[in-house]
């Protein structure tokens, strides 16, 4: 009887409840290539430079478009990008795919790429997230973390993009290396050598 229960409750929610499902996926190798395009055309450097000028000016509490937030604790630093004019859909997906290459580049392996998709009231909630780690080092004492653990979501309501999420996450463990420090991430990312 649970599984009639389970197909009745799918078909027939109550107020209230919600219906979540998460997959992975990937990107296709054309999708990659197409990305590595973008973020050499004029119009990726011009996203990459707007958004670290963006970075800068709501350090020093200016009121910039699209607006930006900025994570900061001794563990975790990150930024969010609120989707807002001059992005546009296409757009926000190609920056959210172009930080995960940026960081992969920087040595790190994506470890996953997933979606969960949730249904409650009144609409759809899609989180897009790509989880990267620095690549293992096997004969050293210490691995070298870099910059942590890095997750990138983007989120959608409502087939609307509204967010960007960058967050970076360090060890505290001796079995690691001290973490390089955020601002030298955000260097990283924004200006790559």
């Amino acid at each position: 009887m649970k599984f009639v229960d389970t197909i009745l409750k799918k078909l027939f929610p109550g107020n209230g409840e919600t219906y979540t499902h998460k997959e992975n996926f990937s990107q296709a190798d054309g999708e990659a290539v197409e990305i590595q395009n973008w973020m050499a055309s004029e119009e990726g450097k011009s996203i990459f430079e707007m958004i670290y000028k963006n970075y800068h000016l709501q350090k020093t509490g200016e009121e910039i478009t699209p607006e930006m937030l900025v994570f900061r604790s001794p563990y975790a630093n990150g930024i969010a990008i609120l989707y807002d004019l001059p992005l546009k859909t296409k757009t926000f997906s190609q920056l959210f795919f172009a930080f995960g290459q940026r960081i992969v580049d920087l040595g790190y392996e994506r470890v996953s790429l997933d979606r969960t998709i949730q249904e409650k009231d009144p609409g759809v909630n899609v989180t897009e997230k790509q989880y990267l780690k620095p690549k293992a080092t096997f004969n050293a004492d210490q691995t070298d973390q870099l910059f942590g653990n890095v997750a990138i979501e983007k989120v959608s309501v409502n087939h609307q993009p509204q967010m960007i999420k960058i967050l970076v996450t360090v060890y505290s463990d001796r079995l690691y290396t001290k973490a390089r420090s955020f601002d030298a991430f955000i260097e990283a990312i924004f200006n790559p050598q």
